[in-house]
């Protein structure tokens, strides 16, 4: 029927039209309309005047609309349509069959054929809609947040569509204009601070967000006034930007997700200074078929580098990797995939004598926490002397940059990862005035979506019914998307200096007691009544909260200002050396407590997990440099 759908609606104007012909011409006869003309010719008036005004409707496209989405233009189009048709048959007749029917029959003609035209297409449009599609008993009782032109196209789709599994009772919107007012026929009930006060009283089960021009910061307040309702399930549209070439609107409605509720704009950085350096060199990221390394590959692909190396241990992720950038890029991108461990001092001579790299990405680590409480020689024989085998290759070859990717766990460690990653930076520290390589590492907080986040275990344990388990109701957390922590690294690398410590301003830190909480409401559930929260307690090495800086007094500003600087003391090569030592001895006894003791040795401010939770208190609270960082 698709094919032939404007061939059919020509067919039906036309049989209008006829009929109207038909059903007017006897009249015509009987009360003398055709005096002007003769009763003879009323055949090739018709004929003529069908003609001039199907001429009109064809060169208006009127049968190109999907006319189930027709708005006030395409009707308009069809009027207009219409009266130049009927006034070209004026001249016309007039000069080629020497007159025209009467202008009283005409316009009795061109009233009832436009009449039946508009009303064959609305009728069309309640069938769609109130018959062939109306399944309202089968149907999500929604309303909608934004009346404006998102929320309206919204609105139309989910109407017009026959897959739509929403009936939308109301609308909600901030316009005092709007308020209590119909569009399409739903009614405006209330602002948006009215949203649980209004749907308490009535049987809605799903609201959609649908307000994509809105900031971060208004987007977070909104979610923040639904997740006060209970047993309402929250979806939203994106940005206007990821709206655009993107249709229809509809199949744009996306789950919630816990970055949605942060507060704070993502970061976004200038390219200029990322494709300054890598444009045109060879770039190898250890690591790069994990969540950040991948991500950094990704960007890197970009920037149109001469040649993009990518190792790893893990043969999966970097084929993975692979085969999406080969995808993306195709030949434009010239890709190596190597599968090797930097643990192996002589494979990193084989790779960096084949390929010379002149910038280097390290984000090959074993990173989980409990885990490396577990095997704590393995967290120093991969995270510090696989780095020093790295930093040590990587000066013998020349390399211009060289990034390590740290995290805020090196900060006052509580954990076997968390002091082996403190390492890995004295390592680079130790390279100050003995390298022309330009040593650097970035420290950022927790990457949502990264492997082990806590949101995917949430949306798991959530669509299992639950409970959602955290380790303590205490714990707060810095955040920021994978995209994020890739471009922080990606400018790092732009800015580096010798040596430097780079911060990302991650704005305040968030309680995952309150994540976990709204995450549940904004799915439509109870906390502590559909969904329960439970305590498990702290895992090993897992502290309170986390920071990003050792101490406030040591950063400084860059000319970004969501980029700081941390100045630490200096360590010299024999300093490192001796360290390096009492983990090799330790390590060589193969007994994880001894290894344990060793780290504590030789990483200043290493503490016990109990012993700096219990001095923060019960109440954790937000530490001051901390409150500098978000400044």
């Amino acid at each position: 029927m698709n094919r032939f759908r404007k061939h059919l609606l020509f067919l039906c104007d036309s049989l209008i039209l006829l009929a109207v012909v038909l059903l007017l011409s006897p009249l015509s006869l009987r009360y003398g309309f055709t005096d002007a003309v003769g009763q003879g010719h009323l055949p090739e008036h018709f004929l003529l005047l069908y003609g001039c005004t199907v001429l009109f409707q064809l060169l208006f496209h009127n049968y190109d609309s999907l006319w189930r989405y027709a708005e006030s233009r395409e009707y308009l189009f069809l009027l207009v349509a219409a009266f130049c048709g009927f006034f070209v048959y004026e001249i016309v007749s007039r000069f080629v069959l020497g007159g025209a029917i009467s202008f009283l029959l005409l316009c009795a003609v061109a009233g009832i054929w436009v009449l039946g035209m508009l009303l064959l297409r609305f009728s069309y449009r309640v069938y769609r809609s109130r018959v062939l599609f109306r399944r309202d008993g089968t149907k999500i009782p929604a309303a909608i947040v934004g009346a404006g032109a998102a929320g309206v196209q919204l609105l139309e789709e989910l109407r017009s569509n026959p897959d739509s599994r929403y009936a939308v009772q109301c609308f909600f919107d901030d316009d005092p204009t709007k308020l209590h007012k119909r569009i399409r026929g739903v009614e405006v009930k209330g602002s948006i601070a009215d949203v649980p006060a209004r749907l308490r009283a009535m049987d809605i089960r799903e609201v959609l967000v649908a307000i994509p021009s809105a900031s971060e910061g208004r987007r977070h307040e909104i979610l923040q006034t639904l997740s006060e309702l209970d047993r309402v399930r929250i979806t939203v549209l994106p940005g206007t930007l990821d709206l655009i070439d993107q249709q229809p609107i509809h199949g744009q409605l996306r789950e919630i997700r816990i970055e949605d509720l942060l507060g704070r704009q993502p970061v976004q950085l200038d390219d200029a200074p990322v494709r300054g350096y890598l444009s045109g060199k060879t770039v190898m990221v250890t690591g790069g078929g994990g969540s950040i390394g991948s991500e950094l590959c990704r960007q890197i692909a970009r920037h149109n580098p001469k040649k993009l190396v990518i190792v790893d241990i893990y043969e999966n992720n970097a084929y993975d990797i692979q085969q999406e950038l080969r995808y993306a890029f195709g030949e434009a991108l010239d890709l190596a995939v190597e599968i090797a461990s930097v643990r192996d001092a002589d494979r990193l001579q084989q790779l960096f004598s084949h390929y010379h790299p002149q910038v280097v990405f390290h984000a090959a680590a074993h990173k989980h926490v409990p885990l490396m409480e577990q095997s704590p020689q393995e967290a120093v024989r991969n995270n510090v002397f696989g780095t020093l085998n790295l930093v040590r290759t990587a000066n013998e070859f020349g390399v211009e940059k060289f990034i390590q990717i740290s995290t805020d766990k090196a900060v006052n460690p509580t954990s076997v990862m968390g002091a082996t990653k403190r390492l890995c930076e004295m390592i680079l520290q130790s390279m100050k005035g003995r390298s022309d390589t330009t040593f650097a590492a970035v420290r950022f907080g927790n990457v949502l979506g990264s492997n082990g986040s806590v949101v995917p275990l949430f949306k798991r344990q959530i669509a299992a019914g639950g409970p959602i388990t955290i380790t303590d109701k205490r714990i707060i957390r810095y955040f920021m998307t994978i995209p994020e922590a890739a471009q922080l690294v990606l400018h790092a690398g732009a800015m580096a200096q010798q040596n430097e410590l780079y911060v990302l301003d991650m704005g305040r830190p968030v309680k995952i007691l309150n994540l976990a909480e709204h995450l549940i409401r904004l799915s439509g559930h109870v906390p502590y009544r559909d969904i329960d929260i439970v305590e498990t307690g702290l895992r090993p090495g897992e502290k309170l909260y986390e920071e990003l800086l050792v101490a406030s007094r040591n950063i400084e500003k860059t000319e970004n200002e969501q980029i700081f600087i941390e100045r630490q003391p200096a360590i010299t090569p024999e300093e490192l050396q001796s360290k390096l030592a009492v983990l090799e001895a330790a390590l060589e006894k193969n007994d994880p407590s001894v290894i344990r003791a060793a780290i504590h040795q030789v990483v200043p401010y290493f503490y016990e997990p109990e012993e700096l939770n219990d001095r923060q208190g019960n109440e954790v609270k937000i530490p001051e440099q901390e409150a500098v960082a978000a400044r």
